[in-house]
């Protein structure tokens, strides 16, 4: 890859942006007083908004599409002469968000500049008539959705099928459903958090200060001036554009021609090829976006804060009656993944049908807007909104077997679940409270592509985001050899689930023996053993006879042993000497004392 590709491949729609007019945007004014959250009213307040697709007869394949801090209602094209809007990549005819059979909408944000009412709109109080400018009441990010809700009902909407949104989206998405708990069937959370670090606030209160010391601010009323604060906002904005990018994204984009910048017509410092990109984007956003309105949003994702513990989350999500979507991105310092498993620890806790993929990307908080990144989300995206994949599970035989040990109904959480294989064919049979963790990105997505719940975790963490007696079964297989804790992880299955379902490799199978004694060479065989010295993905190496000897030492109960050859395809008597004759192992283990049927 050249570093010109590279550099295109993190290029996000954000820089497509211009303020040309929008040629489809629609308008829906309400009457007030419309009562805000931190006091204060608004005597009108109009909104903007764009839609795609058909609304159905029933109302029930609407999607709300919430933007960014500097997005518009702009999300993608109408037709082939409109401009691209900032998710061509998710939202169009058989797109993820599939306008085909979905009816999309996506309004302005209140506070905004493109539509909906914001500070460069004018105050129906004010005489002579004038702008709000610093005058625009502070918002919150519960008045943003509120309007929206108002819009709902002015579509019909009672209830979406789904609300999306990307940053400070998310935070819309996030709000919608904690204060409108039935208000939504999915709820999707990219590239967010429950409130942002004090690292992120940082950024903002310099960017604010940027626009609010500006000479042409004038405080806050400059419309009728011949000068604006554009000095300040452009370096807002850069100072943004610094925070959305990884630092080895930056590396790809300006360190090839590091002292040859790009020349444009500006008055900031353009020494190096970073200092004329992030002026060129200084200067293009004053077009488009106005100082207030940047003021305003940005400190209303300041204020937002769902909580900083668990317990905290635990109590915001506790009346939220929806399915959801979390997606994060490995380079993201702005809202780290971090921040996204916090949510999704709280969700779990609380039982909620919750996926969670950690995408790996170089872009930075930008992923979500990069075309590459959005084509590595989008499978599971269009998969919570209702278009899965529907292949049939091919069990293998040690699956089969797993799968006769559950009964009907049983609720399991499959640890080390693949592409989701053994949940599919549960969920085929009628199981409904199931759950996935993995860690390996590819099955990540094949699982959730196929509708299933399943969380990117490393095993080796523990189990922290599971309450005790969670599930009846917890199963882990074929993943025992893999972990580097598995005394922990053994006390961790036995406290979320009742009863716990192992399945191992034997290393102490009789051929793997000979391959010591006989060839002197690392064991290999078929299956799970069918690695070379120096690039098998196991940690341990565990027979029968050790796993037995440690459940023996942490008094676990051993309910049902079953015993495989997967080379005749036979189970293995325990009297039949399975330490030597089977090279799979599948246990069912318990508490002491603990009842046979969960």
């Amino acid at each position: 890859m050249t570093e010109s590709t590279r550099s295109a491949d993190t290029t996000s729609t954000d820089d497509i942006r211009s303020a040309s007019p929008l040629r489809h945007v629609q308008s829906v004014d309400f009457e007030g007083p419309i009562s805000l959250s931190l006091g204060g009213e608004l005597s009108r307040v109009s909104c903007a908004f764009e839609t795609w697709g058909r609304l159905n007869q029933d109302a029930s394949n609407a999607v709300l599409v919430c933007h960014a801090i500097s997005g518009d209602s702009h999300a993608a094209r109408h037709d082939e002469s409109d401009d691209p809007g900032w998710w061509e990549k998710l939202i169009g005819p058989g797109k993820a968000i599939d306008t085909d059979r979905l009816f999309v909408v996506c309004p302005n944000v209140l506070g905004g500049c493109r539509g909906t009412t914001g500070p460069s709109d004018i105050d129906p109080a004010s005489d002579p008539p004038r702008p709000y400018g610093a005058d625009f009441p502070r918002i919150t990010i519960a008045d943003m959705v509120d309007v929206q809700h108002m819009l709902a009902g002015h579509l019909g909407i009672k209830r979406w099928h789904a609300v999306v949104g990307g940053s400070l989206g998310g935070h819309q998405a996030m709000t919608w459903v904690t204060r409108y708990p039935k208000s939504a069937q999915t709820c999707v959370i990219i590239a967010s958090s429950p409130r942002l670090t004090s690292q992120a606030l940082g950024f903002d209160v310099i960017a604010r200060n940027a626009i609010q010391t500006d000479p042409y601010f004038a405080g806050g009323q400059y419309y009728d001036q011949n000068h604006r604060p554009d000095t300040g906002l452009a370096i807002a904005r850069m100072l943004g554009h610094i925070t959305y990018l990884s630092s080895e994204a930056m590396e790809d984009k300006f360190d090839p021609d590091r002292h040859d910048p790009r020349q444009i017509a500006s008055s900031f410092e353009q020494r190096f090829s970073v200092g004329s990109y992030l002026a060129h984007q200084g200067e293009k956003f004053t077009t488009r976006f106005d100082a207030n309105s940047y003021v305003t949003l940005s400190m209303a994702m300041d204020l937002f804060d769902l909580g900083a513990t668990r317990l905290q989350l635990m109590e915001t999500f506790n009346d939220s009656d929806c399915d959801f979507l979390l997606v994060s991105f490995s380079s993201d310092w702005l809202f780290t993944p971090r921040q996204s498993r916090d949510i999704v620890a709280a969700l779990t806790a609380l039982n909620k049908r919750v996926t969670y993929a950690e995408i790996t990307s170089t872009a930075g908080h930008d992923s979500f807007l990069v075309d590459r990144d959005i084509e590595q989300y989008a499978g599971i995206v269009e998969a919570r909104l209702g278009k899965i994949e529907t292949r049939q599970s091919d069990l293998s035989p040690v699956e089969e077997l797993i799968l006769s040990l559950i009964p009907s109904g049983a609720s399991v959480l499959d640890l080390g679940c693949g592409d989701g294989n053994l949940l599919a064919a549960l969920r085929g049979r009628g199981h409904d409270d199931l759950v996935g963790v993995e860690v390996a990105q590819a099955n990540i997505l094949k699982a959730a592509g196929r509708g299933l719940n399943v969380i990117d975790y490393d095993l080796n963490t523990g189990l922290p985001a599971f309450i005790d007696a969670q599930f009846d079964f917890v199963v882990l297989s074929a993943t025992l050899q893999a972990v580097s804790n598995v005394a922990e992880l053994f006390d961790e299955m036995l406290r979320v689930g009742k009863r716990v379902i192992v399945s191992f490799p034997n290393f102490a199978y009789r051929k793997l023996r000979e391959d010591y004694v006989v060839r002197g060479r690392s064991p290999r065989a078929p299956g799970e053993f069918n690695y070379r010295w120096y690039d098998t993905p196991n940690r341990r190496f565990p027979s029968i006879a050790d796993v037995l000897d440690l459940c023996r030492e942490k008094q676990i109960e051993v309910q049902q042993e079953v015993y495989f050859d997967s080379e005749t395809s036979a189970e293995i008597s325990p009297e039949d000497d399975p330490n030597l004759n089977a090279d799979t192992a599948i246990l069912v283990i318990s508490q002491p004392g603990s009842p046979t049927n969960p």
